[in-house]
């Protein structure tokens, strides 16, 4: 098993095409599998998926911007769209990846990785070396067009690393707070 770590857009259409039918398998709906590009290119995707022997077995996007946040600015990275082959849960691949990926995060320069799930998978993130931000919400969409992560019928906790010494220094900002994330129409919570 490898990990690859690719721009969004520098992803092969066949690898394209097996996280698209691994989206699908955890959240079934429009849009169809396709190649096309999921997320905004304005948040510089990069695709990072575990492969056995050329199958995906496992994907997540890291999406990153500019996040001003209590009178301080950072370079925010977030998760998205975190997924595992569902005949494959249960052996680590998931968490191999997720643990990659904060490495990944805190060796890219970001002062901060920040990112919602559901409230269920907590534990999974913590395991591999998220933290809680508890009270913590995030604000999606865009200043004019909000989406939060605290809105009605969604049971989202936040999740969070601080890897600069800014990230670290300003931590106490960040727990019971709004983040006024606003990544965009396109990835309106990442």
């Amino acid at each position: 098993m490898r990990i690859v770590t690719l721009p969004e857009t520098a992803v092969p259409g066949e690898l394209k095409l097996q996280v698209a039918e691994l989206q699908e398998q955890a959240w079934p709906g429009p849009p169809a599998p396709s190649t096309a590009p999921v997320h905004d290119p304005v948040l510089r995707p990069v695709s990072m998926l575990l492969l056995d022997d050329g199958r995906v077995v496992a994907a997540l996007d890291l999406l990153s911007k500019r996040l001003d946040h209590a009178g301080r600015t950072y370079a925010a990275c977030g998760l998205s769209a975190v997924v595992t082959d569902r005949v494959r849960r249960g052996r680590g691949y998931g968490r191999r990846l997720v643990t990659a990926a904060r490495a990944v995060v805190a060796e890219g320069g970001a002062d901060l990785g920040l990112f919602t799930c559901d409230r269920v998978l907590q534990h999974f993130y913590e395991g591999a070396g998220w933290e809680l931000l508890p009270g913590a919400v995030l604000v999606g969409g865009t200043p004019e067009l909000p989406f939060p992560s605290d809105q009605e019928g969604f049971d989202k906790v936040t999740m969070a690393g601080f890897f600069t010494e800014h990230g670290r220094r300003h931590r106490t900002d960040f727990p019971g707070s709004r983040i006024a994330l606003h990544p965009g129409e396109i990835d309106r919570l990442w």
